[in-house]
């Protein structure tokens, strides 16, 4: 009952797949549960202002990019945001469609937010037509191939193994009668006529469809959205299979499926025609922000220069400590290690902070012990240079794989069809017992501590050295060492949370910090590594020692590990161990002052309650990012929304360092903090959902409830406490104390980067001895801090 095949003359169908593959770049990475990484949403919107960027999300998601308007409004009228910042947003503004001045913004910033609403699908117009709600018959029935297909060893089949998407499909559906049944007749053999592979697919279906060119992309966009996150999760392969200098194909896969629908649904709703030709002359329409996402976008705007009127108040200038550091302590720069090195720095004047990446500048790649399975522990931009292993020797590695092997059977005995009704049967008197120890929250145990890691291969004298004085420059540390520097990295202790990969570190690819400050702390200490140093312009103290430590962001509490024999530097450690307990008392304090129900002493428990859905905030709150000397932010309360980057850039010969904080850190401080902006304004195209009804699915991601689509981001508890949000959605704030000329150079040699700056993305400023001097407008151009404030006066 369905069409033949059609021909689509060469150059059309060159052009139709440009747009579907600008549609597939629109759609950001979701990285896997076991590695999971904070992604900027909007990647694919980057080269658009935010203003743009709604008016694309709006068509194609229905979603706004914004505060809500009430909200903001709001601030307005208790002067948190004041009239300069309002007008200072309002000139910066590009939009032809912005009020055109103060009087009318605030007149209109009262009037209520028009509705947003995306276009219709042939689905949607289908379901109005018949009744059948086919946007769910699509969601249950592609979420549950999807499940299968993309598995990674949850599940103990998968549909097609060894096939792309599209072809894995194409086999799936063609015996899957769940359409039929609901009403589309003859689905499965459309089906197996569709064409052999996704490119003419989608050419076949966007000829029947009636897609022009210009309504291709958005078009395209659209129908990737309506698949939930299993389009993010294929471009994540997309994303890795490039870093690899390949590429893989999935998405596009994931497409042709979508509108092999589509076409289904047109061919059996005729009396739709009509209306999806509408929807496809809106689609072929300019896209151009509309009046009221111009309003929003700068009063967005306005809060964040009222966000970062506060945070300029703070930074007054450096204040300088003089003497040997009685103890330097490096953090990762993650917004959570600033309540606790504001705590640790407290406890004596000769404690010295130093934030830093958590990977800490080793490109590694980690085999843990008992598997051969490879994990990145750097930024996900990056691609591993070493790898490091804990296996330990053959009867041992053998010992542990069959305890992991026996381990996994067990699981998979209880989980299977069958025998988990036997294994109920059987083990649940005695299982019991195991139930109420852990709702009790008795059998917590920290974060686990895996062997010492080392190097394969190891490195030879000269690449110690390298290596060594690379990190050293990178973390401004090549002088004024303490007899003993910690370097802490960071992992979260949670229990029975999907998400818990989400909570380690960022920089190490979503886990611990700790293999990354081991192998450091052993290199630094290495004699051959001191010894290869001077040849490479440093040099480090004879009693100078290097212990690495790990913070549990949950419980503040630190462990440092006790790798290099050290009895000249016991009393230093056991002082370091109680100031470090000291400033966990007081961080939790703090921290529980936010988190509903807790009392600084409570965390501990959150953290191995099964039950507890806010172990922590996380990085909610995340607002700024500083790199300059510690004396600029010590002893200012920062509130855990900044990430703390040390950067001197009188011993930065070249600006490399600052380059590689430019387009790493700052970039991977971007991904988080427009993460959780996205989960924020927009969780229903953005946000993980209620982790109250997660199930996990293939090992990948998180459903609700039993079936459906896969939803990535934030859940709703990590960013709303219930009542009201606990993440202020706002850009990053990047300051950094280097001088202009330089910062400017970065970014002419990195357009990506420039452009995250260009378009509001991100905001960028320039410090000056510790206080706000310059500020980044676009193309390259800075305008003076007060200029600001007199534009906004003469306005």
């Amino acid at each position: 009952m369905f069409l033949k095949h059609t021909q689509i003359a060469p150059s059309l169908a060159s052009q139709l797949l440009t747009a579907a593959e600008a549609a597939a770049r629109a759609i950001p990475p979701a990285f896997p549960l076991d590695a999971t990484v904070a992604v900027n949403p909007f990647l694919g919107q980057t080269g658009e202002d935010l203003a743009q960027a709604s008016a694309r999300l709006a068509r194609v998601a229905g979603v706004r990019l914004t505060q809500p308007r009430a909200d903001l409004a709001a601030k307005v009228i208790a002067e948190e945001i004041t009239d300069d910042d309002l007008a200072a947003a309002l000139i910066a503004s590009p939009s032809p469609v912005k009020p055109r001045d103060l009087v009318l913004l605030k007149a209109r910033m009262h009037s209520p937010a028009p509705a947003v609403q995306a276009l219709p699908t042939v689905a949607e117009l289908a379901a109005n037509a018949t009744g059948t709600d086919w946007p769910a018959v699509i969601a249950r029935s592609f979420g549950l191939w999807a499940a299968g297909f993309f598995d990674r060893g949850q599940a103990l089949w998968t549909p097609r193994p060894g096939h792309g998407a599209y072809a894995a499909w194409r086999e799936w559906a063609t015996h899957d009668l769940t359409p039929e049944i609901a009403g589309l007749t003859g689905f499965c053999a459309h089906v197996s006529e569709a064409p052999d592979t996704a490119d003419r697919a989608v050419l076949r279906a966007a000829e029947r469809l009636g897609l022009t060119v210009e309504a291709a992309e958005t078009a395209l966009h659209r129908l990737l959205v309506d698949l939930g996150g299993w389009p993010m999760h294929a471009r994540w392969l997309l994303w890795q299979a490039e870093l690899q200098g390949g590429t893989d194909a999935t998405l596009t896969d994931l497409l042709a499926i979508r509108l092999v629908w589509e076409e289904a649904l047109l061919a059996q709703c005729p009396g739709v025609a009509d209306d999806w030709q509408a929807v496809v002359q809106a689609h072929g329409a300019p896209l151009m922000a509309s009046a009221d996402q111009a309003l929003d976008a700068v009063l967005q705007d306005a809060a964040e220069r009222a966000h970062q009127r506060r945070l300029a108040g703070l930074l007054s200038g450096p204040q300088v400590r003089a003497g040997r550091a009685s103890l330097q302590a490096a953090f990762c720069i993650d917004v959570r290690s600033e309540v606790l090195r504001r705590a640790l720095e407290a406890q004596d004047q000769g404690i010295e902070t130093i934030g830093f990446a958590g990977f800490f500048g080793l490109p590694v790649a980690h085999r843990p012990e008992g598997t051969d399975e490879v994990q990145k522990h750097l930024p996900a931009l990056l691609n591993a240079a070493l790898i490091s292993t804990s296996h330990g020797d053959e009867a041992h590695e053998t010992e542990t794989r069959i305890k992991a092997r026996a381990k996994r059977a067990w699981g998979r005995f209880r989980q299977a069809a069958v025998s988990s009704f036997a294994f109920v049967e059987a083990a649940g008197p005695g299982y019991g017992a195991k139930l109420v120890k852990d709702a009790l929250g008795l059998g917590a145990e920290g974060l686990t501590r895996g062997p010492m890691p080392r190097i394969e291969g190891g490195l030879s004298p000269e690449a110690k050295a390298r290596t060594a004085a690379a990190v050293l420059r990178a973390m401004s540390l090549t002088e004024g060492h303490a007899r003993l520097v910690l370097l802490i990295g960071h992992g979260a202790q949670v229990t029975n949370n999907p998400h818990e990969s989400a909570y380690h570190c960022g920089a190490c690819c979503g886990q611990t910090g700790e293999v990354s400050a081991r192998l450091l702390a052993a290199l630094l200490n290495d004699p051959e590594t001191r010894a290869g140093l001077p040849a490479q312009g440093l040099s480090l103290r004879d009693d100078t020692l290097f212990v690495a430590g790990l913070h549990d962001t949950v419980t503040d509490k630190v462990t440092l590990f006790r790798d290099t024999p050290a009895p000249d530097h016991a009393a230093e450690l056991r002082q370091a161990e109680a100031w470090l307990a000291r400033a966990g008392k007081l961080s939790r304090a703090e921290r529980s002052l936010r988190l509903p129900g807790a009392g600084g002493e409570d965390l501990a428990k959150r953290a191995a309650d099964w039950a507890e859905v806010r172990p922590e905030w996380g990085l909610a709150g995340c607002g700024a990012f500083i790199a300059a000397p510690r004396a600029a932010t010590s002893g200012r309360d920062l509130q855990g929304r900044a990430f703390l980057h040390s950067y001197d850039w009188q011993a930065d010969k070249g600006f490399a360092t600052l380059e590689l904080i430019l387009t790493a850190p700052v970039v991977v401080a971007s991904w988080i903090s427009l993460q959780y902006y996205g989960s924020t304004v927009a969780p229903q195209l953005f946000g993980g959902g209620n982790k109250l009804i997660h199930n996990v699915v293939g090992g990948i991601g998180v459903v609700e409830g039993n079936g459906g689509l896969l939803r990535p981001g934030l859940p709703i508890q990590s960013v709303h406490d219930g009542e009201r949000p606990a993440h202020e959605a706002l850009r990053l704030s990047v300051m950094i104390e280097a001088p202009v000329q330089a910062m400017t150079e970065v970014l002419r040699k990195h357009q990506g980067v420039r452009q995250l700056f260009d378009n509001g993305w991100l905001h960028l400023f320039a410090l000056k001895e510790g206080r706000v001097h310059a500020r980044y407008v676009t193309g390259l151009l800075w305008e003076p801090a007060q200029t600001q404030d007199r534009t906004s006066a003469a306005a």
